[in-house]
């Protein structure tokens, strides 16, 4: 079982891996959301290596992303769930246009955390205004 922090990272990673091109943008992402966001304080920035080689890795297997999801579920209580689909809403927008194997990841974050979809359209519309580019 993983902590509440590498679940957030396993989410991030996810969205960022899912189209096979973890772009320097969506690196530079998660590393300012491990860096700023208040449920990261008492998570060392050095830990974000680590818990990405681990869910790199479990991905590889044969089952890995419906195994990466349901340790996600596990690990996370249900008051960081938004947090988890908002941080993965972060990683998505960080490009700027989202792949379609990104808004098909999103989806399945969203339907495996419980994330109904107008809490889930506030959260994508917030992402978006905080991602806009000229």
């Amino acid at each position: 079982m993983i902590d509440h922090h590498s679940a957030l990272i396993y989410v991030m990673v996810l969205v960022s891996a899912c189209d096979a091109d973890m772009t320097d943008a969506e690196l530079e992402a998660i590393g300012e959301n491990v860096r700023y966001l208040p449920i990261f304080r008492d998570f060392s920035s050095d830990q974000v290596m680590a818990a990405t080689r681990e869910c790199t890795a479990i991905l590889s297997d044969a089952d890995g992303l419906d195994t990466v999801l349901t340790i996600i579920e596990q690990a996370l209580p249900s008051k960081l769930r938004e947090t988890a689909y908002a941080v993965a809403c972060d990683i998505a927008a960080a490009d700027p246009k989202a792949s379609q194997e990104e808004l098909r990841m999103l989806e399945m974050i969203r339907h495996r955390l419980g994330i109904d979809r107008l809490c889930a359209a506030a959260i994508e519309r917030g992402a978006r205004a905080r991602h806009m580019r000229l």
